[in-house]
């Protein structure tokens, strides 16, 4: 039997990527973004390249009366997965971030997210199963995110009520199955709409997606992409929370562009190793230093020489 997919914010990146996978697997799909005519020009693509039958419902997510009108619409529809995509981020300092901005991005990225997720997990439960995908980010493992204060606490909000939602199921027995995905940068649009630019190097959506699919296959909770963002999320858990801000916030300072009032030794090349480790030698528990450093040391060294093999293998992939 046919499955259908509905996703949201698949007129681009990693909603449009979903779309193209689970276009190839001869899944019906049901696209919602903003943008009709970007829709529109992926339905065609997807139904030249494999004859796939799209259904399309644009709605703009930061309005609460069209997160229940499409929740209407689909009200007959037999969802087997939901790809609840849409969100954006908003960089810079409380101080001087616009208002109605920041609310937008709480009303797509918790609000929306929460709504259409409530009312997939009801249907799905109903309908006797279903999985749920609510793409969060690694912004939300993390305690905080200065210069992108909102964004962070935005994700973190999924990851909690992915994870907390996803218990309730399990003890219930419940034939659904939620999960979240948490990936690190990407290449995407996400970049210019936050208006930043990545300090790492991104994955692509492809592989993002291809991680997500192969997480999912493993009913996975909570699905970081890439090896690389595995070890950087395992490490931040030993550094403590005090320490760990002031990294987080040298990091987004470089994706917007904002200069710190630290010496230009310690910004303009900060090194991963270098911030985790003058991170762990400032820690107040001296009897756990040692264990402590070589712990981070260990997965620092880890974390390098599996980025390294990640770009080795890109190239070669790429040589003709």
């Amino acid at each position: 039997m046919q499955k259908t997919i509905w996703i949201t914010g698949a007129s681009s990146g990693i909603g449009r990527e979903f779309a193209r996978r689970y276009a190839a697997m001869g899944c019906r799909l049901i696209l919602t973004a903003r943008r009709a005519d970007r829709l529109q020009a992926l339905a065609k693509e997807l139904h030249a390249a494999h004859g796939t039958d799209c259904r399309i419902e644009t709605a703009d997510l930061s309005r609460a009366e069209e997160c229940s009108r499409l929740c209407e619409v689909l009200a007959d529809e037999h969802i087997d997965i939901f790809i609840n995509n849409a969100g954006f981020g908003v960089c810079g300092s409380i101080l001087e971030t616009e208002e109605a901005r920041e609310e937008e991005m709480i009303q797509v990225n918790v609000a929306a997210m929460a709504r259409l997720f409530r009312a997939a997990v009801r249907k799905m439960h109903a309908q006797g199963g279903g999985t749920i995908l609510n793409v969060a980010s690694s912004a939300g493992l993390l305690p905080g995110g200065p210069y992108m204060a909102g964004y962070y606490a935005s994700k973190a909000y999924v990851v909690s009520m992915t994870r907390g939602v996803a218990e309730e199921l399990r003890e219930m027995h419940s034939p659904v199955y939620v999960c979240a995905l948490c990936p690190g940068p990407v290449d995407t649009e996400f970049n210019d709409r936050a208006g930043v630019v990545f300090a790492l190097r991104g994955i692509t959506p492809e592989l993002c997606v291809e991680e997500a699919l192969l997480g999912m296959m493993h009913r996975k909770t909570i699905i970081v992409p890439s090896a690389f963002m595995r070890l950087c999320t395992s490490a931040q858990r030993l550094v403590p929370i005090p320490l760990l801000m002031p990294i987080v916030a040298r990091q987004q300072k470089k994706k917007a562009g904002v200069k710190s009032q630290r010496s230009s030794k310690l910004v303009n090349k900060p090194k991963l190793s270098r911030d985790i480790l003058c991170t762990v030698t400032r820690c107040v528990s001296p009897h756990k230093l040692l264990r402590r450093k070589t712990t981070v040391l260990r997965i620092v060294f880890l974390a390098e020489k599996q980025k390294s093999k990640e770009s080795t293998t890109k190239l070669h992939k790429n040589v003709p």
